[in-house]
């Protein structure tokens, strides 16, 4: 919505990680935050390292954050293990960033590199309730329904 005035996201830089850059959008069409490494770290192939950012931080009421991957990173083989990551908005810890290597050898990564993207979601009541689901016959085939 054009205009309109940006929620605002609690941040807190950790006294250890006075290097690394405030999560910001790379270009105006950025769907996310950057999020930068508040470490040096070397990940090997099919070992997950918890890399830290140097933040905790809080979104607005009726919203909550969620770590992605960045592109860029994936095509290097890369990977943000459990992606999308939530941050709940009652966790109060360091938001860190679980990444493996799919590649033979190593893979460093240095502190203000950019490691993972974070969105703010809108978090909507809702609630659960017992009833049946109507089948849709093109597509109850579980997953890859849809083809090939």
């Amino acid at each position: 919505m054009a205009g309109a005035r940006p929620l605002r996201i609690v941040v807190e830089r950790l006294p250890d990680a006075p290097a690394v850059p405030l999560p910001a959008k790379a270009t105006s069409g950025s769907a996310g935050f950057d999020l930068a490494s508040a470490e040096d770290v070397v990940l090997h192939r099919g070992s997950v390292s918890l890399v830290r950012t140097g933040w905790k931080m809080r979104a607005p009421a009726g919203t909550f954050l969620e770590v992605r991957p960045r592109s860029g990173l994936g095509s290097r083989g890369v990977l943000m293990v459990n992606a999308p990551g939530t941050i709940d908005r009652d966790y109060a810890g360091e938001v860190k960033v679980p990444l493996t290597y799919l590649f033979d050898g190593e893979y460093s990564i240095h502190v203000g590199d950019r490691i993972a993207q974070v969105r703010l979601v809108a978090d909507r009541p809702a609630r659960f309730e017992l009833g049946v689901v109507p089948a849709i016959a093109s597509r109850s085939g579980g997953f890859g329904s849809t083809g090939r």
